[in-house]
């Protein structure tokens, strides 16, 4: 009981929702939503994406929330604490952070290049061809930015849940939506003609983006923008990462969950729509549909700069804004990943919140020193599951995405919904006399739903469904 009184907490709703809005709100937003939705059809694809989100992403998230909440502990301890032969569960939830956070800071490490660049002046230069490429696979500044970055999220860690998670919160996350409001407005407002006379507008862009285009519609098809959709949810909503585990051990008893996560659902997905409105209409106006089909570093580094160095004298200043507001976003989900492991550690091994976060930071650096020289003295290729090939970072990604991330979420749902019952959830929900919403729609997604959806988009991660 000593432990539960001593261990730290948001100091209330508004700094759980804004923390665990920043993790939420990542590159995932800003890189993939908005190619999703100009693949899948505009508006068919945000169609669905808000029903999952009030269905499959409200019903995984109130579960791991609830479940830090309770246990009051972090990933690898918690979910012993509610059943001893589910540790592997924790396990698996801890490792996940581990593998994504030295990619996540390599890929920090070039927003923060990209930022200071656009920032003195060399946007133009940084459209070039082959400048992301030649950066890249240097030696010397991808290790410098990378640690740079990592060294931020540490010294925020070091400060503790409220002087540091939470404060830093509150001060970024309201400047990074404004920054997105002010980005899709300005993208909205474009006009470009190319060479041969062809004219196109951002507000035909945002038709894309909105309007659902049912022109070839299949059972196929549609269930093909439906795993995407659900893939997009998933890995956004930081979700079978432990992060949530470790946010809601930090949640007062007192505390509204149900209400907070709501929050959290519109924040982020208001932000995913807004990346949307930001990038696909700037896009389309200077390069066509053809433009839509990037994403990924590919969009962000290569196609974006081309974009700003085409607006003339806007050009340095919207791509100093719009690098700012990515490198806020990076910030705030890298430190709440950095977070689920030394939450762990913490409570596993009984030792400080300093030296927890020492270890985790020193691993991270060692690894994501290796990542950033896997595309130079330790490069390689090696084939993936799904058909493709891929270099140290997309390793990682790939087996603490596609492979890990499903493994715990469907373990999590099985012991929730068969092995404890959906009531130790709805039970820790409705502590203090709050009624959980969408109480009975929970039940019927934790046991079946949900674990049938993860088990799909599992099955086609590691491509055996090809849709």
């Amino acid at each position: 009981m000593s432990e539960k009184k001593s261990r730290s907490s948001f100091s209330g709703s508004i700094g759980f929702v804004l923390a665990a809005a920043g993790s939420a709100v990542g590159l995932g937003n800003i890189w993939r939503f908005p190619y999703l939705a100009a693949k899948d059809g505009g508006g068919l694809f945000i169609i669905i994406y808000l029903i999952l989100s009030v269905t499959f992403g409200f019903t995984l998230i109130i579960t791991e929330v609830a479940i830090g909440r309770k246990t009051k502990k972090g990933p690898l301890s918690a979910y012993k604490a509610l059943n001893k032969k589910s540790g592997f569960i924790g396990f698996f939830a801890t490792i996940v952070p581990m593998m994504i956070l030295p990619y996540y800071c390599a890929i920090g490490g070039w927003v923060i290049k990209y930022f200071i660049g656009f920032l003195t002046g060399q946007g133009v230069s940084m459209a070039d061809d082959g400048y992301f490429t030649g950066f890249i696979t240097s030696t010397a500044e991808p290790l410098i930015f990378m640690f740079i970055f990592l060294g931020i999220c540490a010294i925020v860690i070091l400060r503790g849940v409220v002087k540091g998670i939470e404060n830093l919160s509150k001060f970024l996350m309201p400047i990074l939506l404004v920054l997105v409001v002010v980005i899709a407005i300005f993208s909205l407002t474009i006009t470009h003609t190319d060479a041969d006379g062809t004219t196109r507008t951002g507000l035909e862009g945002l038709k894309i983006l909105f309007i659902p285009d049912f022109t070839g519609v299949t059972v196929g098809s549609f269930f093909s923008v439906l795993v995407d959709a659900m893939g997009q949810l998933f890995y956004s909503l930081s979700i079978a990462m432990g992060i949530m585990v470790a946010y809601g051990s930090y949640v007062k008893d007192n505390e509204n969950i149900s209400k907070a996560v709501n929050r959290i659902e519109i924040f982020d997905t208001a932000v995913a729509i807004l990346a949307g409105v930001m990038i696909i209409p700037a896009v389309y106006s200077f390069m066509g549909s053809e433009g839509l089909s990037a994403s990924g570093p590919g969009l962000m580094f290569v196609y974006l700069p081309k974009i700003f160095a085409a607006m003339g004298v806007w050009g340095n200043i919207i791509g100093t804004i719009f690098f700012a507001m990515v490198l806020f976003a990076a910030i705030t989900s890298a430190i709440s990943i950095l977070e689920a492991v030394v939450s762990s550690f913490m409570d596993e091994f009984h030792i400080s919140r300093k030296k927890a976060t020492i270890i985790e930071t020193v691993i991270a650096a060692v690894v994501g020193a290796i990542v950033c020289l896997g595309y130079n003295v330790m490069y390689f290729e090696a084939p993936l599951p799904n058909g493709s090939t891929g270099q140290i970072l997309d390793i990682l990604d790939y087996v603490s995405n596609n492979i890990l991330m499903p493994i715990v979420a469907i373990a999590t749902c099985i012991l929730i919904g068969w092995v404890l019952g959906p009531k130790t959830i709805i039970g820790e929900v409705e502590k203090g006399g709050v009624q959980m919403g969408r109480s009975k729609l929970y039940v019927v997604m934790i046991k079946f739903i949900a674990p049938a959806l993860l088990a799909v988009l599992f099955l086609k991660a590691i491509g055996l469904i090809l849709i």
